[in-house]
């Protein structure tokens, strides 16, 4: 990474301008809320369960709420069970840490198996996301690995995914270092450069044994 200069807003307007399949395939937009509506449907007893838990356990909303950055960079409010006792939605995000005092018992648990993750149903329906795709990162975050690491916006070519290829991948979780940003940024591009349907099939039916044995989701 050393020497090179990362330019953000120049690759934005690239990734306005080289719009690829993956952004506006109908199919896979129909598959999406067909899809997002069968498993709110599916997980409806869990989720009011998680949401129920949430509330006894700590006060405060059953429901996180924070700005990140999706298609072409542009801003949308996500959603997820609150796993914590505080929110990080202000102008610093701190990502959860292994051992963090911030984090409930239930919330320890959604997290581990990325049941929290699981209002972004609501983001694939209202359009903001789609159920594969790059992970949207806090705006804080594109604005700071946007300054450091080349092609970073090209990842905002395709709507943020509740998984992807990165995540299959093992990418997934806190980012230490810059070059595990950047490997996670790799993925993510080459996802998008490669994009089929068969691929976000395989991607989907491969999530769950990733998440049931990854060590790096806390």
């Amino acid at each position: 990474m050393t020497g090179v200069v990362s330019r953000p807003r120049a690759d934005l307007a690239r990734a306005e301008g080289l719009r690829p399949r993956v952004a506006w395939d109908p199919a896979k937009r129909v598959f999406d809320v067909v899809a997002a509506l069968a498993l709110l449907v599916f997980f409806a007893p869990s989720l009011l369960l998680v949401a129920l838990l949430i509330r006894l356990e700590s006060p405060g909303p059953v429901l996180f709420r924070q700005a990140r950055g999706g298609l072409s960079g542009r801003p949308f409010m996500i959603y997820k069970f609150r796993s914590m006792r505080c929110d990080d939605s202000g102008e610093t995000v701190v990502q959860a840490a292994r051992v963090d005092d911030r984090i409930t018992r239930v919330g320890r648990f959604i997290r581990k198996t990325s049941i929290d993750e699981l209002p972004q149903l609501l983001n694939v329906l209202k359009g903001d996301m789609s159920l594969v795709g790059p992970r949207p990162h806090a705006r804080v975050h594109d604005e700071h690995y946007g300054g450091l690491i080349p092609g970073y916006a090209l990842r905002q070519r395709a709507r943020p995914g509740l998984t992807g290829l990165a995540q299959i991948q093992g990418l997934r979780g806190g980012t230490e270092d810059i070059e595990s940003m950047a490997r996670r940024v790799r993925a993510d591009i080459a996802y998008i450069e490669t994009w089929s349907f068969a691929a976000d099939l395989r991607i989907m039916l491969l999530t769950a044994p990733h998440l049931l044995g990854a060590e790096n989701a806390y």
